[in-house]
């Protein structure tokens, strides 16, 4: 069975050597749509694949990072990139250039990491990452699934290399979260959440 959860965030953003001369040289931004499908071929205690309320913690606080954020590609040019921290207080620092392809990916690595690492709380069980969809615009969207996230082909993905404006890290409310999922320490949520 799979579950879907739907995010919604603004960011800006440019995409760098695009076939798009208005995306590859002016910062712009979209309101992103975010879906995390979840899946497991068991039901927990309450009949449910994992309880949205889990979903409103660790995952709406990811995706909720880059909301009214600039995302930067840390390959971008260094005086551009000083500007961008120097005039935005929200901004994410990312290793790949930021294409609703490779948000998609990032998520996935992100969100499949918190859930690994998560200790489940009312029977779950064998609850997996299906895929991740970003939609850009009304009608365009790119989806991601394990194979895809973890092709090195489209460029690596390490958590180290991703950084969170301090601005973003104050409005955590879990500001925990992030250290865990760097070393690897179980996450445990409330039962009630």
């Amino acid at each position: 069975m799979i579950i879907r959860k739907l995010y919604e965030f603004e960011n800006a953003h440019i995409v760098r050597l695009c076939g798009s001369k208005r995306c590859r040289t002016s910062i712009h931004g979209h309101s992103y749509r975010c879906e995390i499908l979840l899946s497991s071929n068991f039901l927990d205690e309450a009949g449910m694949v994992y309880d949205f309320g889990y979903m409103k913690l660790g995952i709406r606080e990811l995706i909720d990072s880059f909301d009214h954020a600039t995302t930067i590609y840390a390959r971008d040019d260094a005086s551009y990139i000083a500007d961008l921290k120097k005039h935005s207080a929200r901004w994410v620092q990312i290793p790949l250039n930021p294409s609703a392809e490779q948000f998609c990916r990032i998520f996935f690595v992100l969100i499949d990491r918190l859930l690994s690492l998560t200790q489940m709380q009312n029977g779950e069980r064998e609850v997996k990452l299906h895929s991740v969809i970003v939609h850009e615009t009304a009608t365009g969207y790119a989806q991601c699934f394990r194979e895809d996230a973890y092709n090195a082909q489209m460029g690596e993905i390490a958590l180290e290399e991703i950084e969170f404006s301090p601005a973003v890290r104050e409005e955590w409310k879990q500001p925990e979260l992030w250290q865990k999922l760097l070393c690897g320490e179980k996450i445990i949520y409330p039962k009630d959440c």
